[in-house]
């Protein structure tokens, strides 16, 4: 998942992006409000960690600016401010979910994947389709129920065509899951990740529409 992370206090900010890369997440880190903003506008993000007291635009502001333009990004605030009326406050105000400081980050890694499980409709933390299963919390990926093995790169791959699957997803959007920013992107990159996939779900598993990128093979087929 790509994640963005506004936040300005520095020591947490680092803690932080450096537990979300350790669990392979593409993590995109400002530390001013208006920063956020500009990433927002000109970014995919499968989640963002939002701290209320931002300079340059509070995360309030930014958050309420985000829901009033029906940008439904799962948001989890950030934020030191414990009390009940705040808690309502930053729900009321769109959040998904709220952590208050200190938080354990085994906690926040759950309370993240429970934001994007809610935001995909999904039931549970597992993705499934045409016999390939994926489930988000243990990382592990099968293929009709025997379990495969996956490189972290591979995960995030099909964890991108298993949450769009019955669209095609470009080889942009799949960059955007797997780098963030100034991270280098080899140029066969995705080419070698979709057929290492391949090799391993069955070469019919992922389909190449030409010109437009990937999609998973319809459920049933083959």
């Amino acid at each position: 998942m790509r994640i963005l992370l506004a936040e300005d206090d520095t020591s947490l900010g680092e803690t932080i992006q450096a537990w979300l890369r350790l669990d392979q997440h593409a993590v995109d880190w400002v530390r001013r409000g208006d920063l956020a903003q500009t990433a927002l506008a000109t970014h995919h993000y499968d989640c963002v960690l939002l701290d209320r007291g931002l300079p340059g635009l509070s995360g309030d502001a930014l958050l309420a600016s985000l829901r009033a333009r029906g940008n439904a990004v799962p948001v989890l605030l950030i934020t030191a401010f414990n009390a009940l009326a705040d808690r309502v406050q930053g729900l009321d105000l769109g959040a998904d979910d709220y952590l208050v400081k200190p938080f354990e980050l085994e906690e926040m890694s759950a309370r993240i994947r429970a934001a994007v499980r809610r935001g995909a409709s999904q039931a549970s933390n597992v993705l499934a389709h045409a016999g390939i299963a994926l489930d988000l919390e243990t990382r592990q990926a099968s293929l009709h129920g025997e379990p495969v093995a996956l490189t972290a790169r591979e995960y995030h791959v099909l964890l991108a065509l298993l949450q769009r699957r019955s669209a095609i997803v470009t080889r942009a959007q799949i960059e955007e899951s797997l780098y963030g920013w100034g991270e280098e992107v080899e140029s066969n990159a995705i080419e070698v990740y979709i057929h290492n996939l391949r090799k391993k779900f069955g070469s019919d598993s992922i389909v190449t529409v030409r010109g437009l990128g990937y999609r998973l093979k319809e459920d049933g087929a083959g």
